[in-house]
């Protein structure tokens, strides 16, 4: 049994991820920013504060490792000035503080297992669409590229300090508990199956239960270290995605709609460059490393999740 402390851990996959670590046995910590407390003995609430950069020192020594989730929402408000600077703060800094705080406080750590983005990555290339994107291709210069490089390079400092370092680039995750999917589904519970622009852009995904075991295998795995991309094997168009999704969903009661891309740049701004992009993500390297996912397709994803939710 180990105590894992969770930054983000009120988020989806912070949430998700708790849950199996509970029933595989685990301890988990949770960093927060407000003091709340539970009634499960298994979980144990810790402070901290990135802007001021203090941190409980008992989270840190009781930890025998770190998961590492903590960032603001980058598709929960239109991207603004004000937002972005959110958006990338709030990873660097946290980063830069659990650094910090593994340099100077007493601990046991093994390992840290970071998250990061596939926005790392720019729109689709003639080489990424015939293989997709590797871990060593470079960042885009766009906002969220740049926010990714700063990101990895603000926890990279834990491996001087003797710790294992694992970071995982996220793909879109498909949870019934928030995220993506709880945009996709909205409209097709009306029997609008809603195409994004040409519905021609590629998106990679992961089932948030193989997220939750690919975060948690790689902990002790010595198989893991470095960057990996966390996506299925499978990657799938807009379109194709949201007319598996309505099939699903409402069998053959629905009505195929394209959202024209102006109209998305005119209501999301900024934002839309992402929800447009196409980036064709490999997953060779997680699976080269051991790891078998348990939905590789979009089709068991979808099931699974559509299933589950009624």
């Amino acid at each position: 049994m180990a105590k894992i402390l969770i930054t983000g851990g009120t988020g989806t996959v912070g949430r998700a991820l708790t849950q199996v670590l509970i029933a595989k046995g685990h301890q988990v910590g949770i960093l927060t920013r407000n003091s709340s407390s539970s009634n499960d003995p298994n979980i144990s609430y810790y402070q901290w504060d990135i802007p001021n950069g203090t941190i409980d020192p008992q989270a840190i020594a009781q930890a025998d490792h770190i998961i590492h989730l903590a960032g603001a929402g980058v598709a929960d408000k239109r991207w603004n000035k004000a937002r972005k600077k959110e958006i990338l703060d709030s990873r660097v800094q946290s980063g830069e503080l659990l650094v910090h705080a593994l340099k100077t406080m007493p601990n046991k750590v093994q390992s840290l297992v970071s998250a990061s983005g596939i926005g790392w990555y720019g729109p689709d290339t003639a080489k990424s669409l015939e293989k997709g994107f590797m871990e060593d291709a470079p960042a885009d210069t766009a906002f969220l590229g740049e926010t990714c490089r700063l990101w990895e390079q603000a926890i990279k400092p834990v491996e001087a300090l003797g710790k294992k370092l694992v970071i995982f680039r996220f793909g879109i995750v498909l949870s019934n508990d928030g995220g993506a999917m709880i945009e996709f589904k909205k409209p097709v519970k009306f029997g609008i199956a809603a195409i994004l622009g040409s519905g021609k852009q590629v998106i990679s995904w992961i089932h948030i239960n193989d997220l939750c075991s690919l975060l948690i295998q790689s902990l002790d795995d010595q198989q893991f270290n470095g960057i990996y991309n966390a996506v299925a094997p499978e990657t799938i168009t807009n379109k194709q995605f949201m007319l598996t999704l309505a099939k699903k969903m409402k069998g053959s009661f629905f009505l195929p709609i394209h959202i024209p891309a102006f109209f998305l740049k005119l209501v999301l701004g900024e934002m839309s460059i992402e929800v447009l992009k196409s980036a064709k993500v490999n997953s060779f390297k997680i699976q080269s490393a051991g790891f078998k996912h348990g939905y590789p397709t979009v089709d068991q994803a979808l099931e699974e999740l559509v299933q589950s939710s009624k």
